[in-house]
């Protein structure tokens, strides 16, 4: 799919099984973080892993990725290798990833210096696409939740048209709190459903951190799935196994810590 050829607002197509289908209900989500580089790739690759590990065809899509370097012919985003890696449904990146930008900069700002405009069609036209190919689908946001892509319409807008259940993946580290219960208004402001949250330590050593988590854990309403240390390999694999995904809607199979 080129991002010059014509695509149809499809509306996605979001909605469980009708009960007595026989159709079991999907599991799709929608991974956001209190920030940028704060784990939402790693907690985002895991999901695929158990995904995986559960049986089903899983994949995952990062609509918009910014930071791009050439490598044999082909321009490659270390977010969107991680998501392809961790899934075992693989497609063209032009759908996986419609809006990929050379400079490692804030979406608006990296589409302006390519000369694009970020449209939410291509979006939604490839994660119909992705939907049909797949058991499940893993989309995981740029930066936080509230990230500009063009100036009327920023990833919030976008979480919102897709309305996936949404986990959010909050760094530990000094202000996490606030940064943390603030997202989580902006979440359910828009409508959208907190399926859960994982705790992820950006840092070995921070200070107060169970106090932290155990504030959160009272304040967010929503699941604990997980809290995934300081990793010294940071592989999907390793931070899967600290999370229990079971806990999130249409999971499709146990997969307990």
């Amino acid at each position: 799919m080129s991002l010059d050829d014509p695509v149809l607002a499809i509306a996605p197509q979001t909605q469980p099984a009708a009960a007595g289908s026989g159709i079991p209900p999907r599991f799709n989500c929608f991974v956001t973080g209190t920030d940028t580089e704060i784990g939402k790739t790693l907690i985002s690759s895991a999901m695929l892993h158990a995904l995986v590990q559960s049986g089903v065809r899983a994949c995952g899509m990062k609509p918009v990725a910014a930071g791009a370097e050439l490598r044999d012919g082909k321009w490659h985003n270390d977010d969107c290798d991680q998501l392809t890696a961790a899934g075992n449904v693989h497609l063209p990146q032009s759908i996986t990833t419609p809006f990929l930008f050379k400079e490692p900069a804030a979406p608006h700002i990296a589409a302006e210096l390519e000369g694009v405009s970020i449209s939410p069609v291509p979006i939604l036209a490839a994660y119909v696409e992705i939907n049909a190919a797949s058991d499940a689908v893993v989309v995981e946001g740029v930066g936080g939740f509230i990230v500009p892509l063009n100036d009327e319409f920023d990833t919030a807008d976008l979480a919102e048209q897709l309305a996936l259940p949404v986990v959010l993946v909050v760094g530990l580290r000094l202000g996490c709190i606030s940064h943390a219960l603030l997202t989580v208004e902006a979440i359910l402001s828009r409508g959208l459903k907190l399926a859960g949250w994982v705790a992820n330590e950006t840092q070995a050593d921070m200070a107060f951190a169970d106090e932290n988590v155990a504030a959160l854990a009272q304040r967010i309403p929503a699941p604990l799935l997980g809290r995934v240390p300081r990793l010294e390999q940071p592989t999907a694999e390793a931070a899967a196994d600290h999370i229990d995904f079971t806990q999130l809607p249409h999971w499709p199979l146990p997969n307990p810590i």
